[in-house]
């Protein structure tokens, strides 16, 4: 059996983030005649084109401004455009029914705009968008989750046991969590064994909180020392027990446990132990979540480049790729929508730049590689996807398609703007640039080195093939085969590239292509920050606390 040097704890991952909605409301509409509304506040999802009850409120009576105690809890996916409807209504019966309810408005959104806003407030609307007198609603999102702390500690032993025949032993750490059943142990993280050595010193390492003792301070962990074998049957040294809040309290000390192998002692009344084990450091980090970054004021700048070479074809021709169908958008305008739609909720002026490559423009007509689809280069923006969908296919009339298919320009061109961002040292900007192409791009070598040099950088880049061309050199720029470097070997600092062919989701709705790209997008954002040491900005917009419950 092999010996794993390392083992990551909690890997296995939450599907979504957990987020909670805290409500109130203003100025609602007053339906009871001798007293005031009693308002409760409806929560509905989309699924499938239709509304369906997520959850509700509690009621507060009498109150025309009421802050709701119930929070409501939902599960929260970046890559997916999650459509929300908030209903506020006047209950004034026991029934659960609301058709017997008066109706006080409601509001429409997604939960991309309620956590990426701070505090979210709307007015309430009546049916056919009446406005529901001066009403608004006041939504805050907060993270539902256990502690972001990290433990970063550093052992060493003296005196083990010596447990090879011809050698010393090769000790290792295992630390372990008590189970949900009582004598039942959960691994959480294995050191590496160090060779030949009675006297170790092992690598630093870092893990979580809530891997190690799911939050409760006081858990018991157990930590076993073993001799480690090639074949496997790893010989037992010795063991001792401790709880993170004790490992956390000698953070700033060394402290020493007895390592002592339980039959050993059992058997010999004059054994005291097999060994000494010190904690030499143990210093308690934050890790912060996407949500954190984005709750403190974080903007996800988004920018499109689209691929204007003649490969393309005539976009006279129905057979384009760049053909201005009347009857449906082509690949390129998809692409742009489903990852767009995603974007734009983390974009609070919903301006987008959206820039061109490979073609002839006017009124010249010389070949760009960075072009503004608008052929304003002074002021390249678009006014939400729906002003980036109309720049494109106003621009797809006036150039003329050539080449060839060089991108570097366009990440360079994204690079200027991360690089003013980075010298604010905070976390207020991070670009992400959608590049949509039909072919094998012809500056590999510069492309590379412009990836590597924005990998330092907060942006990400997202490349969509467009076509049936083959991609096969893209995958070298997504990283996934193996760490991208430049032709003089620098490696790439993190994997900021995302690569996908269009027509694996050809039959696929646009949120199945948005959630591909865009999966990765969170933890890029958290470990560019993380790995300059930047914190989330302080958020300043919370709810006060709310009302006492009244029945």
């Amino acid at each position: 059996m092999a010996y794993p040097t390392a083992m990551a704890p909690g890997t296995a991952g939450n599907p979504a983030t957990k987020v909670e909605l805290r409500i109130s409301c203003k100025n609602l509409l007053d339906k009871d005649i001798t007293s005031k509304s009693d308002p409760l506040v409806v929560l509905m999802m989309e699924q499938r084109g239709q509304w369906h009850e997520f959850d509700r409120t509690d009621r507060v009576k009498n109150s025309l401004n009421p802050q709701f105690s119930k929070a409501l809890a939902v599960d929260y996916y970046f890559e997916e455009v999650q459509k929300l409807k908030f209903a506020v209504y006047d209950i004034d019966n026991a029934t659960s029914r609301l058709d017997d309810d008066d109706f006080l408005g409601e509001h429409e959104t997604t939960l991309g705009q309620v956590v990426s806003s701070g505090t979210y407030t709307k007015p309430l609307v009546l049916k056919y968008k009446k406005p529901a007198g001066h009403g608004t609603i006041t939504i805050v999102a907060e993270e539902m989750s256990g502690t972001n702390d990290i433990l970063n500690m550093s052992f060493r032993a003296t005196k083990l046991d010596k447990k090879d025949f011809f050698g010393k032993s090769d000790p290792y750490l295992e630390f372990w969590k008590t189970g949900s059943s009582s004598g039942d142990w959960v691994l959480v993280h294995r050191t590496e064994y160090i060779k030949n050595n009675q006297s170790p010193t092992w690598k630093p390492f870092k893990v979580s909180v809530q891997s190690m003792c799911n939050g409760d301070y006081e858990k018991k962990i157990k930590v076993i020392c073993y001799d480690w074998d090639s074949d496997g049957s790893h010989d037992l040294i010795g063991e001792f027990y401790t709880t993170v809040q004790e490992l956390i309290d000698n953070g700033n000390r060394q402290v020493e446990w007895q390592c002592v192998h339980p039959k050993k002692k059992a058997k010999k009344k004059s054994y005291t132990n097999s060994g000494l084990v010190f904690m030499t450091s143990c210093k308690v980090t934050r890790e912060y979540s996407f949500l954190d970054f984005i709750f403190g004021g974080c903007q996800l700048n988004f920018i499109v480049g689209i691929d204007f070479t003649a490969s393309n074809g005539n976009p006279a021709n129905a057979q384009s790729l760049h053909y201005i169908n009347p009857y449906g958008p082509n690949e390129y305008a998809q692409a742009i929508t489903a990852v767009g739609n995603v974007i734009q909720d983390y974009d609070s002026d919903k301006l987008f730049p959206a820039l061109g490559f490979g073609a002839k423009i006017p009124p010249n007509y010389g070949v760009s590689h960075e072009f503004a689809i608008n052929f304003n280069m002074s002021n390249p923006f678009c006014a939400g996807i729906e002003g980036v969908l109309q720049a494109y296919e106003n621009c797809i009339r006036q150039v003329q398609l050539y080449g060839p298919t060089n991108v570097s320009p366009i990440i360079y061109h994204v690079i200027r703007f991360a690089q003013e961002a980075q010298q604010q040292q905070n976390a207020s900007q991070y670009f992400v640039l959608l590049i949509l192409t039909d072919g094998v791009i012809t500056d590999m070598d510069q492309a590379r080195e412009a990836i590597v040099q924005a990998s330092h950088l907060p942006m990400s880049i997202i490349i969509v093939g467009v076509g049936n061309a083959n991609f096969a050199d893209m995958r070298v720029l997504d990283g996934d085969d193996g760490v991208l470097k430049t032709v003089r070997g620098n490696p790439v600092a993190r994997d900021i590239v995302q690569f996908v062919p269009f027509r694996e989701f050809k039959n696929a709705s646009p949120a199945a292509l948005a959630k591909d790209v865009l999966a990765e997008v969170p933890k890029q954002v958290t470990d560019y920050f993380q790995k300059r040491g930047i914190s989330p900005n302080a958020r300043a917009d919370v709810l006060p606390p709310p009302q006492p419950l009244q029945e």
